[in-house]
């Protein structure tokens, strides 16, 4: 099992969940509101605050479809601008569900 994370634009979410919802087996996901900067930066003459708007996608997912929501999020994201975001595969070595205590090194 692995964890996809990506920090998007705010506005390809939703064009992203949809091409998401497409992939057969999909698990879900989260989605957080977030701020941050990477090498470009914005700057504003009286306040400066690099700091912009992004959306963050938490989506833990078995192995085997972890290289088509890879995919399909850099895809779906892709505006060809600065800061469209990134995109990161984590190892998740073991999960539960808190309402049935069910614990498993697979669990999706």
């Amino acid at each position: 099992m692995k964890e996809i994370r990506a920090y998007v634009q705010p506005h390809k979410l939703s064009q992203i969940t949809m091409a998401l919802l497409e992939i057969p087996g999909f698990p879900g996901m989260s989605i957080m509101d977030c701020e941050g900067f990477g090498r470009e930066r914005t700057e504003h003459s009286q306040d400066y605050k690099p700091f912009l708007l992004k959306k963050r996608l938490e989506i833990f997912a078995p192995d085997d479809l972890v290289e088509i929501i890879f995919e399909t999020i850099l895809r779906t994201a892709h505006s060809g601008h600065h800061g469209d975001g990134k995109v990161y595969i984590l190892d998740a070595q073991e999960g539960g569900r808190v309402s049935s205590g069910e614990r498993d090194k697979d669990l999706g």
